[in-house]
């Protein structure tokens, strides 16, 4: 064998494009340098500063409720926290003596736990259909559906007011609970029919196969795999439920008042109470936060179903 044939040089790297580090390699592009420079350090800690920066009005305001009124009045709420004497639970004593609104909070759970059972029970097994069952005019339906997430809240609030008074139930929790599933259905219908539609095929097929009905490969197939995304909707649900106040305003009476249009109406009654104001507002945060944390992780997978194969 000649030195030349013994001397040949390297195929190319694959691809045929240029080694790492040659000359003439690709530069990194803006969007990618940018990538890594918010996986640093110093970019965490800003992200960190800026997170703290936007909680401190809620910070203030919960400030504010662990305060006397005559504090409130005569300094800032940050004085507080030099000065812890001036802390107190008085606020939220006087509040949940209040029969208006620990009536309301009973109200706001009558109108966001059915609203938020009936929309998940509804949209599940109408997903469920869209997704697998064949029937005349399926997809027409669905069409439909769609075309009901661009119909504003706000253009039926008279028109279903009028039907309310005719039937009877306008001012009722019944009529709140029925309006906020009618609007809540056809987003909660396309998010979980476009979930099921990703679910194998073959896993339906063997469970037909295996003798099984359509509410049982429902049950036993389809809600397992879609757990996350049924309890991202249920999550999402209660809370733009339980903290609404538009439909409240409209649809419900004094007697019936949500804990938004209870605290509406003594902002407007009282403009500078700020401290039953602040305490019942934080009130009224606390079992969104407890839900919230309660299904912290079926959130997750819940957003990130889909996300990969």
């Amino acid at each position: 064998m000649s030195d030349d044939a013994a001397t040949t040089e390297a195929p190319p790297a694959a691809g045929g494009g240029p080694e790492p580090g040659a000359e003439g390699a690709p530069r990194r592009t803006v969007a990618a340098r940018l990538t890594g420079a918010l996986g640093s350090g110093l970019a965490q800690l800003l992200l960190v500063l800026i997170a703290l920066f936007w909680l401190v009005p809620t910070l203030g305001l919960f400030v504010s409720s662990l305060r006397t009124p005559a504090d409130n009045a005569s300094s800032g709420w940050w004085t507080a926290l030099l000065e812890p004497a001036q802390l107190t639970l008085e606020n939220y004593a006087r509040l949940l003596d209040n029969a208006v609104f620990t009536g309301s909070f009973l109200n706001t759970i009558l109108i966001t736990v059915p609203s938020t059972l009936l929309i998940v029970v509804i949209a599940a097994l109408a997903a469920y259909a869209f997704a697998w069952l064949e029937f005349p005019g399926r997809d027409w339906l669905f069409l439909g559906v769609v075309a009901l997430l661009v119909v504003p809240l706000q253009v039926a609030l008279v028109p279903i007011a009028q039907l309310y008074g005719g039937l009877g139930i306008y001012g009722s929790i019944a009529g709140v609970v029925l309006f906020h599933v009618g609007f809540g259905l056809p987003f909660a219908i396309f998010l979980l029919r476009n979930f099921f539609a990703a679910i194998p095929r073959d896993l339906l097929e063997a469970a037909r196969m295996d003798g099984g009905k359509e509410f049982t490969i429902f049950r036993r197939v389809i809600l397992p795999l879609g757990g996350p995304a049924i309890a991202s909707l249920t999550i999402f649900q209660f809370l733009w439920v339980w903290n609404d106040l538009l439909v409240a305003l409209v649809f419900a009476d004094a007697a019936n008042q949500p804990m938004t249009k209870a605290l509406q109406a003594e902002m407007r009654q009282f403009g500078a109470n700020i401290d039953i104001i602040s305490s019942g507002a934080f009130i009224s945060m606390l079992v969104p936060l407890v839900v919230f944390f309660a299904f912290q992780r079926y959130f997750v997978q819940g957003v990130m179903a889909g996300a990969v194969k």
